[in-house]
């Protein structure tokens, strides 16, 4: 499909969502520094697994790998879904990240361009395939050289992340109905539902493994889930 927004208008949309929070924004101006393209490194994603353990105190990597993998679906999933309720989808084709231990991930795409999208539908294909197809599958590649995880948990830490994208952020009918819309969609389809509560994934992060840790409010793992 031929991008059909230019770089102003997509500039301007990703600089309103990402006022909505940390997890939300994704920079159209690539600093001084280096800006390596995402995800694909896998000694890097080895460094930063090895730093989500060292801050969770924990010696479990795949603990320390399924957080890792959840914290960068978030990073994706919610800039591209508020954009995509707006009616611009971002390509995020050309995204580049910047990382160093203790500090936090930043994303950014130099002059980015999109997609106009009408409806929940319409605009569900397009994010699926720019956040699913063209981050997420090949991350989780790069991800099972660090550390083994089940196919299940890791997309199921998907369906979490783009879910909990709605816990952030004024309430937007557009955003819930294309969470709903994603959550259909494979490979996410059947990790997950939405209750009287929210939504309930069907299997568990891990989190309540590192020191400290608990389960996470929708966790298949809770009574009553």
């Amino acid at each position: 499909m031929p991008l059909d927004v230019a770089s102003a208008e997509v500039v301007g949309v990703l600089r309103d969502v990402g006022r909505t929070g940390a997890y939300f924004e994704i920079r159209t101006e690539l600093g001084e520094g280096p800006w390596p393209p995402f995800g694909g490194d896998v000694e890097r994603l080895r460094a930063l697994t090895a730093d989500y353990a060292e801050r969770l105190g924990t010696a479990e990597r795949r603990v320390a790998g399924s957080l890792v993998f959840q914290g960068l679906a978030a990073r994706l999933w919610s800039p591209v879904v508020a954009a995509a309720a707006a009616g611009v989808v971002p390509d995020l084709s050309g995204l580049r990240w910047r990382w160093a231990p203790g500090e936090p991930i930043v994303l950014a795409v130099a002059e980015p361009r999109g997609w106009r999208a009408e409806g929940a539908a319409e605009a569900a294909s397009i994010a699926h395939a720019v956040v699913v197809d063209g981050h997420l599958r090949p991350l989780r590649e790069a991800m099972s050289e660090v550390v083994g995880l089940a196919a299940g948990l890791v997309w199921g830490n998907a369906a979490s992340a783009l879910a909990g994208s709605l816990n952030v952020g004024a309430p937007d009918p557009r955003r819930v109905a294309l969470v709903r819309e994603l959550l259909g969609r494979e490979p996410l389809a059947g990790t997950g539902s939405f209750g009287a509560d929210g939504f309930v994934r069907k299997s568990c992060c891990l989190y309540y493994r590192a020191p400290g840790g608990g389960m996470c409010g929708d966790c298949g793992l809770l009574p009553g889930s």
